[in-house]
């Protein structure tokens, strides 16, 4: 029998959280899958699901964010976040735990993409590297309050785009172009694009 642990002054009851994991791991395992096949669906450069679960960042922190949000889930101290800061370094990827995420995500490439701790993300999203789901302000006496956005289901999210903010929504089948910046919402089936300007030079 394993015995109560007091951290932070409060008691945390160790076995009840260990049954409660071991619980949940089949349902975890099934939204890995689809996550993994979600990924082999969507990119070209995958040959195979092996490879996807075996070399992909992205992969990897998504299915470090599962576990660690099941723990986070059942109130287990510290190791959440020891997990998902861990495959940060070693990925580039920053997941809170306390997210949630639906099934069939799919994170490209990876490298410097941030999810907040309050951000919702529905089922079959993705997103590229160097996108932020953040905050519009940062203060302490906002811990418990929405501050990232919310993404609706079978939206894409594309390179270097940043959104912020609790109120701030963007649609189902939204695509959000490369290195747009957002802080309010956007209405479903949107493209939302920052348009290069093209200048041409003349000769000197």
């Amino acid at each position: 029998m394993l015995r109560p642990l007091l951290i932070d002054n409060k008691k945390v009851d160790v076995e009840k959280i260990v049954d409660a994991f071991f619980s949940a791991l089949p349902g975890t395992y099934q939204a890995l899958m689809d996550d993994a096949k979600a990924i082999l669906e969507f990119d070209p450069a995958a040959t195979c699901l092996e490879e996807v679960i075996t070399t992909y960042p992205g992969f990897h922190a998504i299915a470090t964010y599962r576990i660690a949000h099941i723990l986070h889930q059942l109130g287990t101290p510290l190791l959440p976040r020891i997990f998902t800061e861990y495959t940060h370094g070693k990925t580039g990827i920053d997941i809170h735990p306390a997210a949630k995420i639906g099934h069939s995500f799919f994170i490209d490439h990876g490298t410097g993409v941030v999810v907040g701790a309050t951000t919702v993300i529905g089922n079959n999203v993705k997103l590229y590297q160097g996108v932020t789901l953040g905050a519009l302000q940062v203060e302490k006496s906002m811990a418990a309050v929405k501050r990232h956005p919310t993404i609706e289901d079978n939206c894409i999210i594309y390179a270097n785009s940043t959104i912020l903010g609790g109120q701030t929504v963007v649609g189902h089948d939204s695509i959000i172009g490369g290195n747009t910046w957002i802080t309010e919402s956007v209405p479903p089936n949107s493209i939302v694009q920052n348009q290069a300007q093209v200048k041409v030079r003349s000769k000197q």
